[in-house]
Order: C-alpha cells, then sequence, then structure tokens
C-alpha cells in the first residue's frame, strides 16, 4: 500500500532557525550521525552564506506522534536541557551546526582540518576583502585559532593578532559570532567607528559592509520542508532513505536504527554486544577473521534468515532489511549469532584464519544464516561439513560473491539447507561455479577471492614453513602472522628474462614466515636452498618434504628448471582446488590453455 504525504515548504529565516536550535526547540534524532564538517567546509558555508548563495533545504519533523517516538539530542554546542523540541531536523545538521558554531555560539568551534586534526577555531570577515569584488569571498573568512592569533614559524611568530576589539578594529576584521546578536553588534561598529576616529571613510565603508554582507547573512532564508507530525512511522523511514547529510548518505543500519527507535530500542548499542560475540571476544582463540562483519551485514543475514521462515520469498535486498520488523529482530538475532560462531569455527576448519586471508566478507552472510538454521548438532555431522565445505569453495574458486549478491544469498540458504536435510537441491552456487585453468596464470595479486582461497588450500594441506619447519595452524597464523612471497625470487626471475605474467602469477606464490623469507632473498632455489639448510640445521631429505608440501616438485625446484617446475605446481594446484569444488577444471587441454601455458595441463 503506497504512503501518501503532504510536507509543507516554507521560506525561513536563518535567524529564527538559529534560534529554534539555540532554544532546543529544533533538535536532532539521536541516530542521526554527528556533526562532522571539517574547517574549509565551515569556511566554504559561511563564503556562501555571507554572499546569499542557496545551500538546499532543511528538512524537519515535527515532534509529538506518539507512534514515532524518537529519543532525540541537541544540536552540538547547545547546553539547554530537558526542554522537549517542536520540531526533528532529518536533513540539514551540518550545515545548521556549522552555521550555529561560526555565527552564534561565543565559544570557538570545535572542528578538524582536512587531514583529522583536532582544532579550535573562531572566525572572522575581513571588511576590505569583503568589500573587494576581485577577492574570492572564501579568501574572505579567516579562521582563527582560539587565541585569536594566527602564527607561523612553529608558532614562534604572530602574523595576525585579533585577541582584543581594538585589535579586531585595527585589523578591520569582524567576529562573524556576534552577528545574529544585534545589540552586540551594534556595539562592535560603534567601537570600529570610533577607533578609525569616526572618519567619514571607514563610516562609509562599514555602511556598505553592513548593507552588502551583515544583512545578507541576518536576512538569510532557507526553504524549510516540514513532515506533519501525523506522518507514519514508515514514511519518515523513507524519508530517511532518501536523504542525503552533508553529501553522505545514510546506512541502511542508520535507517533500521530510526525504525528501531520508536520502540525505545538503541539497535546502535545492541550491534555492539552483537559484534563483539560475533568477532568472538571472549573466545579462548581470538582471531580478527569476522571483523569484515559489519552491522549492515548482521542486519542483512537476520534479515534472510527471518524470510527463510517467513511465507514470503526468501529475500533480503535493501528493502527488506528496511522492512525488517523489530519483533522479528528480537525473535531472531541470538539464532544468528549462535550461526556467526558456527561460521567462525568453519573458517578455521578450512584454514582461513586471518582477515586478510577471507576471500569472501559477503558470504559469511549466507554461511551465518545457514548454520544457524541448521544449529549446532547437525553442524557438527562430517556429512554436513562435506556439503558446506563445497558449497564454499564453489563460491570462492568461481568467484562467486563479487557483485551484488541478494538473490545467490537466498539460493544459498534454500539450496545448502536442503543438500543438508538430504532433500532436493538447485545447488546454485554449486552448479554454476566454474574455475579455467588459465585463471591460475592471472592471479597476481592477494585483491581476488581465488587467489586467498588458493593460498588458504595451500595452508591445508599442511604445508610447513621452509626454516622453522612449522605448519601453519589458528596460533602460528596470528603469532607469526605468514606472507605470500615468490618461489622463484622476483630479481632472479628478471635477471633469467622469464615471463612476468608467469613468474608473479600465484603459481610461483606460497606463504612463508618472514625468516624464510629473508633466505630466499634474490637468488636461484638451487642456491637459497643451501642457506635454509644450514639455517635451520637439516638435511636435504627433511627440506624437500618441507618444500613438497607446498605442492612444488622439488626436483625441478631444486635443479632451477622454471618452466617445468611451473607446470608441475599449476596441475598441483588445480588438484588442490577440484578436490575443494568437487568438481573437474574442464578446460585443462583447450586451445587457450596450450596457448598460454606451453602444454596441456592434463596428467
Amino acid at each position: 500500500m503506497a504512503i501518501n504525504i503532504a510536507p509543507k515548504s516554507l521560506d525561513t529565516e536563518l535567524s529564527e532557525l538559529m534560534r529554534d536550535v539555540a532554544t532546543g526547540k529544533a533538535q536532532l534524532p539521536e541516530f542521526q550521525r554527528s556533526w562532522t564538517w571539517d574547517d574549509n567546509r565551515i569556511i566554504g558555508i559561511l563564503a556562501s552564506l555571507s554572499q546569499g548563495y542557496p545551500m538546499g533545504a532543511i528538512m524537519r519533523l515535527a515532534y509529538g506522534n506518539e507512534n514515532v517516538k524518537f529519543k532525540y539530542r541537541t544540536f552540538e554546542g547547545v547546553s539547554v536541557l530537558g526542554v522537549v523540541p517542536d520540531y526533528l531536523v532529518l536533513d540539514g545538521q551540518q550545515r545548521l551546526t556549522s552555521m550555529y558554531r561560526a555565527a552564534c555560539s561565543k565559544e570557538p568551534v570545535n572542528t578538524t582540518t582536512e587531514k583529522g586534526k583536532n582544532i579550535k577555531r573562531y572566525y572572522y570577515l575581513d571588511i576590505n576583502k569583503c568589500l573587494d569584488e576581485s577577492e574570492d569571498r572564501e579568501d574572505a573568512v579567516f579562521s582563527v585559532p582560539d587565541d585569536r592569533k594566527i602564527k607561523t614559524n612553529f608558532d614562534r611568530e604572530i602574523i595576525l593578532d585579533l585577541s582584543t576589539k581594538e585589535l579586531e578594529y585595527e585589523h578591520e576584521m569582524f567576529p562573524l559570532n556576534i552577528v545574529f546578536d544585534s545589540s552586540t553588534r551594534e556595539d562592535w561598529a560603534d567601537g570600529y567607528k570610533e577607533y578609525h576616529g569616526y572618519s567619514k571613510d571607514y563610516m562609509e565603508k562599514y555602511k556598505q559592509f553592513r548593507a552588502d554582507v551583515l544583512d545578507v547573512i541576518t536576512g538569510y532564508k532557507l526553504p524549510v520542508i516540514t513532515l506533519d507530525k501525523d506522518t507514519p512511522r514508515e514514511a519518515v523511514c523513507k524519508v530517511f532513505e532518501n536523504v542525503n547529510t552533508g553529501g553522505v548518505p545514510l546506512t541502511v543500519f542508520e535507517l533500521v536504527t530510526a525504525t528501531f527507535a520508536t520502540y525505545e530500542f538503541d539497535l546502535r548499542k545492541d550491534w555492539e554486544a552483537c559484534r563483539d560475540i560475533i568477532r568472538g571476544k571472549n573466545e579462548t582463540l581470538n582471531t580478527d577473521v569476522m571483523h569484515g562483519v559489519d552491522e549492515t551485514a548482521f542486519l542483512t543475514a537476520v534479515t534472510l534468515f527471518t524470510t527463510y521462515h517467513a511465507d514470503t520469498m526468501t529475500t533480503c535486498k535493501k528493502k527488506d532489511v528496511l522492512s525488517l520488523r523489530f519483533d522479528d529482530y528480537q525473535k531472531n538475532k541470538s539464532t544468528l549469532l549462535e550461526g556467526y560462531k558456527l561460521a567462525r569455527k568453519f573458517l578455521f576448519s578450512q584454514y582461513v584464519f586471518r582477515m586478510r586471508d577471507l576471500p569472501y566478507t559477503t558470504q559469511l552472510i549466507p554461511l551465518a544464516a545457514i548454520c544457524a538454521e541448521i544449529g549446532k548438532s547437525v553442524f557438527n555431522k562430517p556429512q554436513t561439513q562435506n556439503i558446506l565445505s563445497k558449497w564454499f569453495w564453489c563460491g570462492i574458486m568461481g568467484e562467486m560473491y563479487g557483485g551484488a549478491n541478494e538473490t545467490r544469498f537466498a539460493n544459498d540458504i534454500e539450496d545448502v539447507v536442503a543438500a543438508i536435510k538430504g532433500k532436493d537441491s538447485l545447488n546454485r552456487t554449486v552448479n554454476a561455479a566454474y574455475f579455467s585453468a588459465t585463471r591460475l596464470v592471472s592471479l597476481q595479486t592477494r585483491n581476488s577471492a581465488a587467489y586467498k582461497g588458493i593460498m588458504a588450500l595451500v595452508y591445508r594441506e599442511r604445508c610447513h614453513d621452509f626454516v622453522k619447519g612449522t605448519t601453519i595452524d589458528i596460533v602460528k597464523s596470528m603469532d607469526e602472522a605468514p606472507d605470500i612471497h615468490h618461489i622463484f625470487p622476483e630479481s632472479y626471475c628478471i635477471k633469467m628474462n622469464y615471463k612476468r605474467e608467469k613468474w608473479n602469477s600465484i603459481i610461483n606464490k606460497t606463504p612463508l614466515l618472514p625468516e624464510s623469507n629473508r633466505l630466499v632473498g634474490g637468488e636461484a632455489p638451487s642456491v637459497y636452498i643451501k642457506r635454509i639448510m644450514r639455517k635451520a640445521e637439516i638435511d636435504e631429505n627433511e627440506l624437500q618434504s618441507r618444500v613438497e608440501s607446498h605442492l612444488i616438485n622439488y626436483e625441478y625446484f631444486s635443479t632451477d628448471d622454471f618452466d617445468n617446475y611451473f607446470i608441475s605446481r599449476a596441475k598441483s594446484l588445480m588438484k588442490a582446488i577440484e578436490t575443494a569444488m568437487g568438481k573437474t577444471i574442464a578446460d585443462k587441454s583447450s586451445e587457450q590453455t596450450i596457448n598460454i601455458y606451453g602444454v596441456t595441463l592434463e596428467d
């Protein structure tokens, strides 16, 4: 059913809006972002304001609807307490706060530089520059530190001092934070004229400044769109969806936060508690593998699980997350958190221990929902683990989760749960997954999911570090931080004029600890293996065992036979991929494969 609303629009004087902000008549919904504008953006809006340039409409909601019980807070810099607002500002916080702090508050503005450094500032208008048509108005707005002194040479030299009214008069710098205080403004004008001996030139200059600049500011009007207090909650949330705050759209999480706030529920605080559980904060083995799960992903997983149990179709698109009912969130949240715990355990079983090694954070959405649905006892069954593993690796090696994935998420929970329960399953992700033999050569950086997935498969082969001989488990992965390095070193390959597309591909890379990588250096394997044996105090048989655990043919490797080594390792990696996916790589003898590798990759 469509929701019709008829907002009212009225041009309103900025001075009135500033009074509403100062008295608490206008406040903000508690879920709104904090004020974030930096010094340069404040200067920009003050320059626009002083010239009467339009700056967009303000949108507000008349407060008082019993069915829309938003918590509220005053604008930053406003100290009134216990005031019930007449209006909640939905769009315009950044602009109104910037103008209130700079043009109304007697306290310095707490803002930041472009680089995020915290600073305190007062703002002034240079009278002469404001009246000079050749000057850019932004150059006429001065941002001055809270001691009202602009300094240079590491603060040793003062280049502009405005710390007294007399110095303001001398430099003809008008303090913007008195512009809406008519009495103080006129007192300042009288002092300015007196300081300059009531000179006709200075009096005419101020008169022109007042007419061309100050009156423009004090008479400035903004279009204000007001939603009636009887606007239904669904319509208010739809407005939030379309609102653009300071150039940054509200997220799905913030929109749902707005909806849940009508139930006197703080979703943001609740998410913080959920986040700690998802990340395993209090677990014995604590890694960062789940740190990529954000609040929106969690809501998407809850929605996926919820719609799976509903009479309607399984779905978790943005509109579905926005429609998530509070009761359903409360009902299903704990089950989903248990699902995330099992998902985390499953990742460890697949030798994915760190966030940087996780191929797809997005794949955790259906994984958590699937685990939540099947529960711990079914999850622990070997058959369940096999089904999950095949689906997981097909999704990764088929590179299935790189775009809009909501439809795939819905397919996944339906198909994988059906398979686990022994029912007919379409297995859409598994059946659609395809890995090409030629893809190995194109995997050059860790940015792709398949790249990370192949490294996890090498871990899963229980590869041993060349020097330490240790296998990578959950503890070592966090403690010693293995990284991906070339097997035939880059500088050696360049010297030998090998093709970059081959030596820089994943076929020539493997996970090693820092000490092993240092000993590899830039020389041929036949050279650096001797250094490794001396350092590790092992014989060649032991070294061979360690090297071969990385799916490397030791004979080709130790004799610097790059071409045969390259083909052999490509075949070994493909076998590991086929085992993980439960599928055969179909193009190992294709014309394109032979063109790239020089030979067929069939055994």
